[in-house]
C-alpha cells in the first residue's frame, strides 16, 4: 500500500502544505488477516508537525474535500481520457492559497470545468469570458448574464478591483461606488446606525448592497457602466468638483440609478459641516489625551469653532483609512448624523425594502401543537 499512499500524499501536496512530508498519510489495521484487512483498513492523515494522524473522515471539511480531488485527479489521469469536472464551491473551509491552487489546476489539468463559487480567490483565476453570473428570479427562473468588459471598463480595473469589492458586488442586488475609502467608511458607519435605529429599514448586507470604492472619482463611470451591464442597480456617491462637459456626459452615460454630488469638496468638509461642534471637541480631545496625532497641535482648551472645524479636517485627512471617521460617526445620535448622507441612504432603503413576514398565526391557549 506504501505506493499508494505516497501518490495520494503527493497530490495533498499539490493544493495543501504538509510540514511532514513522506509521514503525512498512515495506514492502520486491527487485524492482519486478509478477511480482517479488507473490513478494517483505514486512511489516517496528518497535515502539520503537531497534529496525530487521525481517520480521513474526522478532518476538517476543506481537508475532506481536496483529499477527494486528490484522488479523483489521481483516478482520472489513470483513465487517460478527456475529463471533465464539476466542483460546487471548492472553496468551503480552504484558506485563499489553496482556492487558488484547486482552481489553477482545474484549468490547465482538465479537458473542461465547471465551478459554481461566491470566493474571489477562485473567481479571479478564470478570464471573465469564462464566468457566467447567475440568478434566480421570483419564478425560479435562472438567468445567466455573461461579464463582457468591452469599452465598460478596463482589464487592469477590473483584475486589481475583483478582490476588493467587484466580486462582491457581482454576486449581489446593488452597487454603492464612491471615491474612496473614507466615504466607504462613513457611508457603512452611518447605514449602521439607521438600522439600529429603525427595524423598517432593511440593512444594507441583507439587501446585498456593496459599497465599492474607486481611489478617486476618474473610474466612476467606468465602475457603474460594468455593473449596469450585469443588470444591478448602481448608485454613486461622490464629491462635488468642476468637471468637463465629457466628464459629465460620462458619467450620465453610465446610466447611474441615483448619481449623488455632494455640495462639499470632500468627505472632511462634509463632516465638519453636519457633524456638531460638540462632539468634534470631544472626539478631538480623545486624540489629543492618548496621543494618537501628536503633531495636528490640538490644544489643551477648546479653540473657536472655525479653528475646531479645522482640527478635525486635518485629524480625517490624517488618518484616512484608518476609520477616525466612522469613531467620530459613532458619537452622533441618530437626528445628528450627516443630512446629506442620511437623505442619500434613505433612497437606496426605499428600493430595497424589508420584506414583509407574515403574522406567525398563534394556537389558543387550551390547545396544544400535533
Amino acid at each position: 500500500m506504501t505506493p499508494v499512499l505516497q501518490t495520494i500524499e503527493a497530490r495533498l501536496a499539490e493544493y495543501i502544505s504538509i510540514d511532514k512530508p513522506g509521514e503525512a498519510t498512515r495506514l492502520f489495521v486491527s487485524q492482519l488477516t486478509r478477511e480482517h484487512m479488507r473490513k478494517t483498513l483505514s486512511f489516517f492523515i496528518s497535515v502539520t508537525k503537531d497534529q496525530k494522524p487521525v481517520p480521513f473522515q474526522d478532518v476538517g471539511t476543506g481537508t475532506l474535500n481536496t483529499l477527494v480531488l486528490a484522488l479523483l485527479s489521481f483516478i482520472a489521469e489513470l483513465k487517460e481520457e478527456n475529463v471533465i469536472f464539476a466542483m460546487e464551491e471548492p472553496e468551503i473551509a480552504l484558506a485563499p492559497h489553496t482556492q487558488r491552487r484547486i482552481a489553477t489546476y482545474l484549468l490547465t489539468k482538465t479537458t473542461q470545468c465547471f465551478v459554481t463559487s461566491h470566493s474571489p480567490y477562485i473567481i479571479e483565476t478564470f478570464n471573465p469570458s469564462q464566468i457566467l453570473i447567475l440568478r434566480r428570479d421570483e419564478n425560479a427562473t435562472v438567468k445567466g448574464t455573461q461579464i463582457t468588459l468591452g469599452s465598460t471598463v478596463k482589464t487592469k480595473t477590473y483584475r486589481r478591483y475583483l478582490r476588493r469589492g467587484i466580486a462582491e458586488a457581482m454576486l449581489g442586488k446593488g452597487v454603492i461606488i464612491v471615491e474612496g475609502i473614507t466615504e466607504q467608511i462613513v457611508l457603512k458607519a452611518v447605514a449602521e446606525k439607521l438600522e439600529e435605529d429603525d427595524s423598517d429599514k432593511y440593512p444594507l448586507d441583507l439587501s446585498g448592497i456593496t459599497i465599492i470604492t474607486t481611489d478617486g472619482d476618474g473610474s466612476i463611470h467606468e465602475f457603474g457602466q460594468f455593473f449596469h451591464s450585469l443588470d444591478l442597480p448602481t448608485f454613486a456617491f461622490f464629491d462635488k468638483k468642476k468637471r468637463s462637459e465629457t466628464e459629465r456626459e460620462a458619467l450620465n452615460d453610465a446610466q447611474f440609478e441615483i448619481l449623488n454630488e455632494i455640495p462639499y469638496a470632500g468627505m472632511e468638509d462634509l463632516l465638519i459641516r453636519e457633524l456638531p461642534l460638540k462632539h468634534q471637541w470631544t472626539y478631538l480631545e480623545h486624540i489629543r489625551d492618548n496621543d494618537i496625532a501628536p503633531k495636528i497641535g490640538i490644544p489643551s482648551e477648546q479653540p473657536i469653532d472655525t479653528k475646531i472645524c479645522e482640527l478635525t479636517r486635518n485629524v480625517l485627512k490624517d488618518g484616512k483609512g484608518w476609520g477616525r471617521a466612522a469613531e467620530l460617526i459613532d458619537l452622533c445620535s441618530v437626528i445628528e448624523l450627516p443630512i446629506t448622507i442620511v437623505s442619500f441612504l434613505e433612497q437606496i432603503y426605499i428600493r430595497f425594502p424589508k420584506p414583509k413576514i407574515p403574522d406567525i398565526e398563534m394556537l389558543p391557549k387550551n390547545r396544544t401543537a400535533g
